[in-house]
């Protein structure tokens, strides 16, 4: 019954430590990284003068009224 704690608690900080870094990769892997992919492939191809004229044509910006 000596250290029955000690031991215990080794055991459950050691799987803790291992489910925490298991959690932390899966979500960089599986959710961070395919959102910087998409993120840049959008930002790689968008042209920001072209979408003002859509939304000023569109009416949709108050100081900037459609020509």
């Amino acid at each position: 019954m000596r250290r029955l704690l000690a031991r215990r608690m080794k055991f459950h900080l050691l799987g803790a430590f291992l489910v925490s870094v298991g959690c932390a990769s899966l979500y960089k892997f599986g959710v961070a990284e395919p959102r910087k992919r998409a993120y840049a492939e959008f930002y790689r191809n968008y042209d920001p003068a072209k979408d003002f004229e859509a939304m000023r044509a569109a009416g949709v910006l108050e100081s900037a009224p459609p020509k």
